[in-house]
């Protein structure tokens, strides 16, 4: 831009600013459009828009009079339309001045809202493919005025020129490109047809392609989207979406939902996804505004808990970003968005009241996500909880299933603590379920909300060994020496010993002992390790009375039995530890470095003893 004489910047005169079409076209390339690919979908909007001008100038006109025509051979692209055409004084207004929107014009449209997008930046993406776009258009709203050309070039220059009549006898406008030898993998014409039905499949005009050569123009959308025809009935209906769902997607859905929402126009299907897929990942979404293809990734359109599904919809009121390949984050979309949720609410619901069986393969396969949607959606939770399966001592189960038979439900507060007591619960007849998994715990415990006859309990070790039978006081006192010893083994694990009758007998001691529990005896060890400093005193004010953990022991087993009648002191400290270390690997957690190291020794020094008992 040339620098100001000083008498206008004395003046203050405005100046006008020059742009440089170069430099505007690369930053359109590499930093608005995701690929090149845009061009043929830029010229297909505003042949899309300009039969809609056409139409709300001649309403009386047949459905599909007015079209699209499609041309590409090795030399030339070319997008020809049956529109409302431009004037001389559209084209030096429109096409000549860069952002400017004719659809803001009087006289070619009243409302923005009928059209896809704008000329302005739009057209210029053409100069990805091309140096040169020619342009010859004749006005439908003035009859009488010629037709006119425009060329535009890649370095900012353009001419304009009245043509005769001859030149373009019928209202509308055609755009050639002469593509750039760079640019064959965009404007190949097989490329071109694909990019045409990719991008205008759906599209309410008929749009045609021809190869050149010779052979008849090939339909580009030649059905209607599938939600908007009939069908003889219901599952022919439903057959129907679900191949279109998997011609889009790729994968055959387990099931198709309608989405319709005549307030903004939109319609369309979720596929819900046959297999699970990780919690938060999000899929990208087939959105298409007015019938023209906006985005496949558009992950926008659903809340974030609808990861089960992937959606292509068609709507009249979304309205796209600048690069029109995302929505535009406003209060229409995030009412879409909401209604949209509903849909699939309600979709869950009817599953839930009509279709066992669907609703069984549903969760089989998105449980995790459905339990994520329950813990902040109380109507899903009040609709899917007794629905869903959990780890529980009767097996894998729904709640439903579980609470038929258990009128309090004990929680875990881990997979850990579940290990250790299941066997032992099971068979003591406690209902007990693994709250260790995400969300688990806290659903579980919403289960009387629903199930008001149902009590939900945190699981601890005084309730379950309240379940555990006591032994007769003779056999207390007989064990009494033994039991004496193994305290005495087991304390540098800060573990109480007991002995107990339970089922099954198979199993010879329980290991009661919580992650809580060992973080409190950590705590313990290291304040009295650290007596007198400051961190000493901060871990002495945390310090509550550290529980410990309790090995008990089962005088059902004959194991045990031989055990506690051992009178050898050396003896009885190594079956003690041996017991210990086969109950801690039960438990299945980590081991401490210490119990590696006792389950070693134990078994080395029984095996000892073994041998030089039989020499």
């Amino acid at each position: 831009m040339p620098l100001p004489d000083t008498a206008s910047h004395q003046s203050g005169a405005d100046r006008t600013f020059q742009v440089d079409l170069r430099g505007l076209v690369d930053l359109l390339s590499h930093h608005l459009y995701s690929s090149p690919r845009v061009y043929l979908r830029e010229l297909m909007q505003n042949a899309v828009d300009a039969l809609t001008a056409r139409h709300a100038l001649e309403p009386a006109a047949p459905a599909g009079s007015f079209g699209i025509r499609l041309y590409a051979d090795r030399s030339v692209v070319r997008v020809e339309d049956d529109g409302v055409g431009l004037t001389e004084e559209d084209v030096h207004t429109f096409l000549a001045t860069i952002g400017r929107s004719s659809k803001r014009a009087d006289g070619i449209a009243e409302q923005r809202g009928d059209f896809i997008g704008q000329f302005g930046i739009g057209l210029l993406s053409c100069f990805l493919v091309a140096d040169e776009i020619h342009v010859v258009s004749r006005s439908a709203r003035t009859p009488g005025a010629p037709a006119v050309e425009w060329r535009g070039r890649g370095d900012g220059s353009y001419t304009v020129r009245a043509l005769p009549a001859s030149a373009r006898p019928a209202p509308g406008t055609t755009v050639t490109l002469t593509p750039r030898a760079d640019a064959g993998e965009w404007t190949a014409p097989a490329r071109v047809q694909a990019l045409a039905h990719h991008f205008g499949s759906l599209l309410r005009h008929p749009v045609t392609f021809d190869d050149g050569s010779g052979g008849p123009a090939v339909p580009v959308n030649p059905e209607q989207a599938p939600w908007a025809r009939t069908y003889p009935t219901p599952g022919a209906r439903s057959r129907a979406l679900a191949a279109y769902g998997e011609e889009v997607f790729g994968f055959t859905p387990l099931d198709t939902v309608e989405l319709n929402l005549p307030a903004v126009g939109l319609r369309g299907i979720a596929c819900v996804l046959p297999e699970a897929v990780p919690a938060g990942r999000r899929h990208g979404h087939r959105v298409h505004v007015k019938g023209m293809l906006l985005s496949e990734q558009a992950e926008e359109i659903l809340p974030d808990w609808a990861f089960f599904v992937r959606c292509v919809v068609d709507a009249e009121s979304l309205r796209p970003t600048a690069s029109r390949e995302s929505l535009y984050e406003d209060d229409t979309l995030a009412a879409v968005r909401d209604a949209l949720a509903e849909q699939l609410r309600a979709w869950i619901a009817r599953a839930a009241a009509s279709d066992p069986e669907l609703l069984h393969r549903f969760l089989q396969a998105h449980h995790l996500s459905v339990k994520s949607l329950a813990v902040h959606d109380d109507e899903i939770l009040r609709m899917l909880l007794p629905w869903l399966p959990f780890e529980t001592t009767d097996g894998h189960c729904t709640l439903d299933e579980f609470s038929r038979t258990h009128r309090t439900v004990l929680v875990t507060s881990s997979v850990e603590e579940f290990r250790q007591v299941a066997a032992i619960a099971s068979a003591a007849g406690l209902g007990v379920v693994n709250g260790g998994y995400t969300y688990d715990r806290e659903l579980v415990h919403r289960l009387p909300e629903i199930r008001p006859e149902v009590s939900v309990a945190d699981l601890d070790p005084a309730t379950l060994t309240a379940h555990l039978d006591p032994v007769d006081r003779e056999t207390e006192l007989a064990a009494a020496a033994y039991l004496a010893q193994a305290r005495d083994a087991l304390a540098v694990f800060d573990c109480d010993v007991a002995l107990r009758a339970f089922q099954p007998a198979s199993a010879p001691a329980l290991l009661v002992d919580s992650r809580e529990a060992r973080h409190e005896r950590t705590r313990s060890r290291l304040a009295r390790e650290q007596e007198g400093g400051l961190w000493g005193d901060i871990l002495g004010a945390l310090q509550q009375e550290a529980p410990r953990a309790q090995l008990i022991l089962n005088q059902l087993n004959p194991l045990v039995r031989t055990a506690v009648a051992i009178d050898e002191p050396e003896l009885a400290r190594t079956s003690a530890e041996a017991l210990y270390g086969q109950a801690a690997l039960l438990s299945r957690r980590p081991l401490r470095p210490a119990e590696s190291s006792l389950i070693n020794r134990s078994f080395l020094d029984l095996l000892a003893h073994a041998l030089r008992k039989d020499s």
